[in-house]
């Protein structure tokens, strides 16, 4: 049932993309508010309760929703696993975003690439050149890939074997949503509310974050990829998305990171990768390596599921 749901969730957003999450977002956000507004006095002890309390009711409904619908019908219960992927997944969200910038690039209009780049990453990238433009956007990409799908993937199989149902696809997308509302806040002013958060996603980061970085190096350059991966990761101001763009710098032979100009000022960024510069051509390579890794991944899970039932 787990790879059946993920082939056709992926096939229904590239067919019929969910045009915008606006109004789940917002509730999102007023729901985690509630409990930031209510728990939050800056203790570590009471951001743990605020975490497993804002976890509890969605998890506990959408299992809930799960064996209901399971008892009513296997059939009913798969329509079910689907729609919940649908909602977590969000690869035509990114890649929307990536393929607008890609044709301005191609097309020399690089102020609507800045202008793209900027709603998309919410700052301002008006100072950027085209390499420059062309470089973030395959780092952004290759964040938005795994923790928007390959994440979600992981977590959707792992609870699915367990027979809870789409759960680890709500709780892996949750858990980043909270991570990024409460565990990236500044603890000089949040103070440690956010630790809870923070631990817990980097705790579930830990095994699909590095499944990514293998699956690029096996439907990449694979030397290239462990070399990056090696010697480079652990220099990026986030060590585990130092692992993602340095593995998949390393898969595509180009060069990422590096310094760059915002507001006026020099933003250092250390390297990451080796070979060339980005540009567009370096772009629809970006977008072909998280093609081949996701066609890896289900082709990894068909022969686990075969193994399985001849088991």
């Amino acid at each position: 049932m787990s790879l059946l749901s993920l082939i056709t969730a992926l096939l229904l957003e590239q067919v019929h993309p969910l045009s915008s999450r606006k109004f789940l977002l917002t509730w999102l956000t007023g729901y985690v508010g509630f409990f930031q507004r209510n728990f939050n006095a800056g203790q570590k002890y009471q951001g743990r309760i605020a975490w497993l309390l804002a976890m509890l009711f969605p998890l506990a409904a959408v299992g809930g929703l799960y064996y209901i619908s399971l008892s009513a019908h296997p059939i009913v219960a798969w329509l079910y696993s689907v729609l919940i992927l649908y909602l977590t997944m969000s690869f035509r969200q990114f890649s929307q975003f990536y393929t607008d910038i890609h044709r301005a690039l191609r097309d020399k209009q690089l102020d609507k690439a800045r202008d793209l780049l900027s709603k998309w990453l919410g700052i301002s990238c008006s100072e950027l050149s085209h390499e420059e433009v062309a470089r973030i956007t395959i780092e952004q990409a290759l964040l938005c890939s795994h923790r928007n799908v390959f994440g979600v993937v992981f977590w959707f199989v792992i609870f699915m074997m367990l027979g809870l149902g789409p759960i680890g696809a709500v709780l892996y997308r949750l858990a980043l949503f909270l991570y990024n509302r409460w565990g990236m806040q500044d603890e000089a002013e949040f103070g440690n509310f956010g630790a809870f958060a923070r631990f817990t996603y980097h705790l579930m980061e830990w095994m699909p974050l590095r499944l990514t970085a293998v699956t690029f190096a096996i439907v990449g350059n694979f030397e290239d990829t462990i070399y990056c991966w090696r010697t480079q990761a652990a220099s990026w101001i986030d060590p585990e998305a130092g692992i993602l763009l340095a593995s998949g710098a390393g898969a595509l032979g180009v060069r990422l990171g590096q310094a760059i100009m915002q507001d006026q000022q020099p933003v250092f960024r250390p390297e990451l990768g080796v070979g060339d510069e980005a540009d567009t051509d370096y772009m629809q390579s970006a977008i072909g390596l998280v093609w081949r890794a996701m066609v890896f991944q289900l082709l990894a899970l068909f022969l686990l599921t075969v193994a399985n039932l001849l088991g």
